[in-house]
């Protein structure tokens, strides 16, 4: 089935609550940080910056005064250090800030970092946004939750994210999956099921094709692909179920028309049981930290009333679980629907209701 969906235009940005502090202060995802995200707004001018094939990017590479830039980019090589090794600043020497480029898109307007080694020229990117509670939580969640760990930190209102590496899901649909062979293709039909339903599980909204990346991975004489999530933001936000069901946004119907082409509904139904198996899995993994980040959601303010009744409703609608309807808010849901993947999976049933 498809459809075409609106999602909110602009999602509120929620603060950071005393008891998501505690959470982050425990599990070592805070830092006093040198440089904040409202630092690197003062910036005096900007270009446009185009891809290599002159196509708008919607970043702008910004530029400061001399007398603040140099102070900046210290801040940012000592974020850098302590972002990707012990915070040794032995090595800021050896580190160069190319680009500070700002996104005008989307919801976060985040800063990209490039730091270039100079000694050998290898870069990486690291990103400064404005700290969202959902956002925080979704990072979390995808750290427990999928097969892919994420770093980050957070100091007051500031959130530092590691760059995940891979191919935009828009283009690799519209570049690379054509030429992919026929086994290839099974392969990605294969991983978009199981993105579909870890996404629609934890509620994580808003999976359109720019929103994830394709992942090639070179295994002897084949690839392997994995997708995972990019953007965090809609975590628990919106109240339409199918926000949180990638399959249902017009930018992946080619990957849903590949899915159908390849697998029969017995073997979709399989895929997402396995998929239900792993998270279920890592539930109980997790256990003790995940429940402790639902308690803090469950406790915390990260939608509007009306989400959370249609999602409740809407859920319960599949389900008939009583648990979804005395839901108070999004954290109660998320909690609510784990528990019922991890219930299943101890009581071996195999039915797919949602």
């Amino acid at each position: 089935m498809k459809d075409d969906l609106k999602i909110s235009l602009k999602k509120p940005s929620y603060p950071v609550c005393d008891l998501l502090k505690v959470y982050l202060q425990k599990y070592n995802r805070t830092i006093r940080l040198p440089i904040f995200y409202d630092d690197l707004l003062r910036f005096q001018g900007s270009v446009e910056v185009f891809d290599k094939n002159d196509k708008n990017t919607l970043w702008i590479r910004t530029y400061y005064n001399e007398s603040e830039r140099k102070e900046i980019d210290l801040n940012l090589k000592r974020i850098y250090t302590t972002l990707h090794s012990d915070g040794n600043q032995k090595i800021i020497p050896f580190l160069n800030v190319d680009a500070i480029d700002y996104c005008t898109f989307g919801n976060s307007k985040p800063f990209r970092i490039k730091i270039r080694n100079i000694l050998n020229d290898n870069y990486a990117y690291f990103y400064v946004k404005k700290a969202d509670a959902s956002r925080i939580y979704g990072l979390e969640l995808e750290h427990m939750l999928s097969p892919h760990n994420l770093n980050f930190l957070v100091y007051n209102d500031t959130l530092i994210e590691e760059h995940i590496t891979g191919i935009p899901g828009d283009e690799f649909i519209e570049h690379m999956l054509p030429s992919c062979s026929s086994s290839e293709k099974s392969q990605i039909a294969k991983e978009f099921v199981k993105f579909n339903e870890r996404c629609m599980i934890r509620l994580l909204g808003d999976m359109r094709s720019y929103n994830y990346v394709v992942v090639p991975t070179h295994d002897f004489d084949h690839v392997v692909y994995s997708i995972r999530a990019i953007d965090f933001d809609q975590q628990s936000y919106e109240g339409k179920f199918n926000v949180y069901r990638p399959q249902f946004f017009k930018e992946n119907f080619i990957m849903v028309d590949l899915v159908s082409e390849k697998f029969e509904k017995m073997s979709i139904n399989q895929y997402k049981l396995e998929e239900r198996s792993i998270i279920a899995k890592r539930l109980m993994s997790y256990e003790n930290r995940i429940s402790e980040l639902i308690n803090s959601m469950s406790d915390d303010t990260i939608s509007i009333p009306e989400n959370e009744l249609l999602l409740k409703t809407t859920i319960f609608e599949y389900t008939k679980d009583l648990k979804f309807m005395k839901s108070k808010n999004m954290g109660e849901i998320l909690k609510n629907a784990l528990e019922f993947v991890k219930r299943n999976y101890e009581t071996e049933n195999t039915e797919i209701v949602f």
